[in-house]
């Protein structure tokens, strides 16, 4: 029986294109001194200013802010790593977000089974705290890590092995849910069910060798956790 699920957010909890475009555009607007220079920070993020679509290799995906901030820095002579990590973050604090799917019904249904709820994200914290309590489920999650919050970042399995650990759940009855291949990695090493969703950037051909199964979107949870069958 599964008995804890923890979520990926960027592209799991969140449509990835939908949500993370604008803040890019947002960053770009405060970074850029003129179009030029626009698309080419845009190019250095794989971010396609035409197309308003992100590139297969775009560090936006699954990278950490200071990860991202490596790839700009090069572009932006003058400016420090810190004061440009602590900007992108602080944009992403009020970053609106779109869902995948109405989440707080979701949630709730899913609470109501008894499972423990955590939440698994190569964001900081804060933002991650702030995009859920920004859609009414915070109080629903009984844990959240970003990258700064002591676990490390995916695809380690860090967070997930604290997710574990601090709800008392062995880990082979815990389902990772996200929608890049760091996910399934992070959920494998962790010994965990390895589930992706197809509301981020890689397709079903690319997350399929890397999951125990494939759905649209996590509002196909519930049906497939009625189905679910131990191997």
């Amino acid at each position: 029986m599964i008995q804890g699920l923890i979520f990926d957010k960027d592209g799991t909890l969140f449509d990835f294109r939908r949500s993370w475009a604008r803040w890019v555009h947002h960053l770009l607007d405060e970074l850029a001194t003129n179009e030029a220079h626009r698309r080419m920070l845009a190019e250095a993020i794989h971010f396609d200013l035409d197309r308003d679509d992100f590139g297969a290799e775009s560090p936006v995906i699954g990278c950490t802010a200071p990860e991202i901030a490596d790839d700009l820095l090069p572009l932006l002579p003058g400016m420090a790593k810190e004061p440009l990590v602590a900007r992108m973050n602080a944009l992403a604090v009020g970053a609106a977000m779109a869902e995948a799917v109405p989440l707080l019904p979701l949630f709730q249904r899913l609470q109501a089974r008894g499972l423990k709820i955590g939440l698994a994200t190569n964001d900081t914290e804060a933002p991650a705290r702030a995009h859920l309590r920004n859609h009414g489920v915070l109080e629903l999650f009984d844990f959240v890590a970003g990258y700064d919050s002591g676990f490390g970042g995916k695809p380690a399995p860090g967070q997930l092995a604290a997710f574990a650990r601090l709800t008392g759940l062995m880990p082979g009855r815990v389902a990772m849910i996200g929608d890049s291949r760091h996910d399934m990695e992070a959920g494998r090493a962790a010994g965990m069910i390895c589930i992706a969703v197809l509301t981020g950037i890689a397709t079903r051909d690319e997350l399929a060798p890397h999951a125990d199964v494939v759905l649209p979107d996590i509002g196909a949870l519930p049906d497939w956790l009625d189905a679910f069958v131990p191997a």
